[in-house]
């Protein structure tokens, strides 16, 4: 196998630390040079000590990068926009882990953000990276934006809905629980222990910026509306997901059944997750720690032809690093499951 040189833009924080521990074990993979501004000369483990004995390099600046195959961009929003011509000098294929380039829309862009895209032609290069949904155009790519963590989840357990056209546009309700590493490594007042340990704080019951990715990839037949609220929780990692959907016409569980498996049953990273006994007849974000996939569940109401959908993933993996890694092995050529197949821990 021939190893594809690759370099991290901004390998300090948590999505860039659990990167770098997908691509050091990663078989196709030589990983070139690391950077971050504040740590520059220091070894990588000096920020991620579970790589203590993995690896001996030491992080870059931004302006001592050599050229590479691929560039893998972990800085923070808003950054990769100001500087992507030139990355694009260093690495003919970049995949980029903020939100700079998910939106295709620059309108859409400025409402979501509050300012005006800086590059806003580049957009249309980036394909948008949720495998399940672009894999054709991931195998072809140059350029790969990485999904958001909640609008992964999310996209991923309504997909089939929408696409079939079964449900009523403007009724969706989604109501996602999320770790606290979701806010990245700097710390604020939220942040402080006291403040933090034992919270559950509504902290976007409303204009949550993955709402827009959401809206992006589901809209088939027109414009689609949702209704979209986060909730922090006291966990680490973790996006529990719980959708109400309201179908147009009367549906089973049989259907859903159908439904799922006409679209994820070869996905090697979606599980439909829903048993009839057990402490884990729906999908949970502890056992999914570490690992790529999703897990999906569902129920019906009957009675008011309600679905609830029910899913999760790790923030870290199949909402940041371990989606963009399952995208770089698609642009790659390699196969989409390499360096993927932890399957997590239990218990934890």
């Amino acid at each position: 196998m021939e190893k594809v040189k690759a370099s991290v833009i901004g390998g300090s924080g948590y999505t860039g630390g659990e990167l770098l521990r997908l691509l050091l074990f990663h078989p196709g993979v030589e990983l070139r040079q690391v950077t971050s501004e504040s740590m520059a000369g220091k070894f990588l483990y000096k920020v991620h000590p579970n790589l203590r004995k993995a690896t001996q390099l030491k992080f870059s600046l931004v302006n001592e990068l050599e050229k590479c195959d691929l560039l893998f961009l972990c800085m923070p929003h808003g950054e990769s926009m100001k500087r992507i011509d030139k990355y694009k000098v260093i690495a003919d294929r970049i995949i980029d882990l903020s939100a700079d380039f998910r939106l295709k829309d620059k309108t859409d862009y400025e409402f979501w953000y509050g300012h005006p895209h800086v590059n806003p032609e580049i957009c249309s290069e980036f394909v948008y990276g949720i495998p399940e949904l672009h894999r054709e155009e991931m195998k072809k790519a140059s350029f790969i934006s990485s999904a958001g963590c909640n609008a992964t989840v999310s996209i991923l357990a309504m997909y089939p809905f929408y696409k079939d056209n079964i449900i009523k546009n403007d009724n969706t309700v989604i109501e996602v629980k999320v770790g606290t590493s979701e806010g990245g490594n700097k710390f604020s007042a939220a942040s402080h222990h006291p403040e933090r340990s034992g919270s559950m704080r509504s902290y976007m019951p409303v204009q949550h910026r993955h709402s827009a990715e959401i809206i992006q990839e589901l809209s088939f037949e027109r414009k689609i509306n949702i209704h979209f609220s986060a909730t922090s929780v006291d966990m680490v990692r973790g996006v529990l997901a719980t959708i109400h959907l309201f179908p147009q016409e009367q549906i089973s569980e049989k259907d859903i059944w159908k439904l799922y498996r006409k679209y994820y049953n070869d996905e090697p990273f979606i599980r439909i997750v829903k048993e009839k006994e057990g402490i884990f007849r729906y999908p949970e974000p502890k056992i999914l720690i570490g690992s790529n996939y999703c897990d999906i569940g569902f129920t019906v109401d009957e009675k008011t032809n309600r679905i609830v959908l029910i899913a999760s993933i790790d923030n870290l993996m199949k909402g940041a690093a371990g989606q963009a890694v399952q995208a770089f092995n698609l642009m790659s050529g390699f196969d989409e499951t390499l360096g993927l197949e932890f399957p997590g821990f239990h218990p934890i």
